[in-house]
């Protein structure tokens, strides 16, 4: 799914919250959709849970820690959520790695190229609000 076309699933109510408005979290949002259908399609195995679990969870917890650091207001807190952000998105590409073997090339590319954007996103982010 494009994520244009993600975009018009996403519920109203989340689009109304003011973290909608930091493009990292609705990429990270659109990352999670991403991974859980990438998982849906693997094959079933005890090794594979492992990888799939791994997975969905550092990718869920980018947008997560985006929340919750927005929930913190402006300063140090929110900043060090979004390095723990940051974290999770370098956790979850080396996941993405691991999972070469189950994902077609093509997909492990684009995941590959939107984690890296959602990386330069939050480092971008994190270094405006270090300005401030």
């Amino acid at each position: 799914m494009q994520f244009e076309e993600w975009l018009e699933t996403v519920p109203e109510r989340v689009k109304q919250d003011p973290v909608w408005s930091f493009f990292a979290y609705r990429r990270a949002l659109y990352l999670f959709d991403l991974a859980w259908e990438d998982v849906q399609n693997w094959p079933k195995g005890p090794g594979i849970w492992t990888l799939a679990d791994q997975l969905l969870r550092s990718v869920g917890s980018i947008s997560a820690n985006i929340e919750e650091g927005w929930g913190r207001g402006f300063g140090s807190d929110r900043n060090r959520f979004l390095r723990i952000a940051i974290g999770s998105a370098r956790e979850a590409k080396g996941w993405y790695v691991r999972a070469r073997h189950v994902l077609a090339e093509q997909t492990l590319t684009e995941r590959l190229t939107l984690v890296d954007s959602i990386i330069a996103l939050l480092i971008t982010e994190l270094r405006r609000q270090q300005t401030r």
